[in-house]
């Protein structure tokens, strides 16, 4: 049995991981700002097989409200074994363009709050020597395009902080994946119309985050077809990249 920290529980993506947690009877902590829908998850959840589930809300913009939440979940559940972090927001890139302080926001909830939440667990997980701290960045932090570069940026420093953690933690036997989705269709992306082929459904990218937890993986792009795309789009020659329209 796992005992499970979700922070961002109500994103589609964490969700459909839970109800995979769920139905093979692991114990769950959800955290989310809305409680009426992290509620309704947690009935769902009971009715599917977890072992236990609590629930508490959280803005994780509140830097100094971090620590009595992580100690909360270590309660609930008799402590933590694994962690999802899954929260985020789609920035809007024109507002970031004219506006410091909504670029400065980006970053502190798509990144700055990550990177405090992990230095505290990765703290705690470091001394037993054994945990998974599993983190949604996305394929946006490869490389930075003109029509997403604020939320490109805010991925990139997530991924770059998550290889060094992986790198000081892995003596320690902690394990530290780094989960970099495609295009997923989720209400975050409710806006955008015409989605092809390239486009995931949560349940496809849950069932992969799982079996890269299973497995202790480092990095896993989802689906798979993203790591060849992103490796040519990486390589692209600036000269020809500035060009595109992306």
């Amino acid at each position: 049995m796992k005992r499970v920290l979700i922070i961002g529980a109500t994103s589609a993506i964490a969700e459909a991981t839970a109800r995979i947690f769920a139905a093979r009877g692991d114990a769950l902590f959800l955290v989310a700002r809305n409680a009426e829908r992290l509620q309704a998850i947690k009935a769902d959840l009971d009715v599917r097989g977890a072992v236990r589930t609590a629930i508490a809300t959280l803005d994780v913009a509140d830097f100094t409200a971090h620590r009595a939440i992580v100690d909360r979940a270590e309660r609930e559940l008799g402590g933590l074994d694994t962690v999802l972090i899954a929260h985020g927001t789609l920035s809007d890139q024109r507002e970031c363009e004219g506006s410091i302080d909504a670029l400065r926001r980006e970053f502190d909830v798509n990144a700055l709050s990550t990177m405090a939440i992990l230095t505290m667990l990765a703290n705690t997980f470091e001394t037993r020597k054994a945990g998974m701290l599993a983190v949604i960045s996305s394929v946006a932090g490869d490389r930075g395009r003109q029509s997403n570069y604020a939320y490109a940026a805010t991925k990139a420093a997530v991924t770059a902080f998550l290889s060094g953690l992986r790198q000081r933690l892995a003596k320690s036997g902690v394990d530290v994946l780094t989960i970099k989705p495609g295009f997923v269709d989720t209400p975050m992306t409710a806006n955008i119309a015409n989605k092809g082929a390239l486009w995931a459904k949560p349940d496809m990218v849950a069932a992969g985050i799982v079996r890269a937890i299973d497995k202790r993986r480092s990095v896993v792009y989802l689906p798979w077809f993203w790591a060849p795309i992103m490796l040519v789009i990486k390589h692209i020659p600036e000269s020809i990249f500035k060009k595109l329209k992306l």
